[in-house]
């Protein structure tokens, strides 16, 4: 009689699931820490405008939007085809913009209430009138700094 025998019919051991668990929970995480959501529905178009000095804002938690445009397709029926200020996810009038600010205000922490930012996303085809009467709303909430957002680069025909 032989020490060592051989085995028939030998198979594979299964693979183990126990860890399986674990991986699919470590992406779910990953993938819930890593996306960002939308906060704001646009009603509004907003085609940036370009320019040549652009500086990144530091901190973008203590930046509160306004958005100005023409509504979308989709809107035009109802609110027509002349620019309009959006706050948050409704349409505005320059007087809503007082109260804005101070409900801006307020969300902040007492310390970073001087670092907030207002951030004007207007669309390339909105008349600087408005944009003026807006800034002057601004200047009457007491919000002195503003943004405006615009994509790097130069406008279509320059050199």
């Amino acid at each position: 009689m032989s020490k060592f025998r051989r085995k028939t019919g030998k198979s594979q051991p299964a693979i183990s699931t126990a860890s399986l668990p674990d991986i699919v929970f470590m992406l779910l995480f990953f993938f819930m820490v890593t996306t960002v959501m939308r906060e704001v529905t646009l009603l509004v178009q907003n085609r940036k405008p370009f320019a040549t000095e652009i500086v990144k804002l530091e901190r973008r938690s203590l930046v509160s939007y306004i958005y100005i445009g023409p509504p979308i397709k989709s809107l035009q029926a109802q609110f027509g085809t002349e620019p309009r200020i959006q706050l948050n996810d409704q349409f505005a009038t320059l007087n809503d913009i007082g109260p804005y600010i101070a409900d801006e205000r307020e969300r902040r922490n007492e310390a970073e209430r001087p670092l907030m930012t207002v951030s004007i996303k207007a669309d390339k085809t909105v008349k600087m009138g408005l944009i003026t009467d807006l800034k002057f709303e601004l200047r009457r909430a007491q919000a002195l700094k503003i943004n405006y957002s615009t994509i790097k680069g130069k406008p279509f025909g320059e050199k």
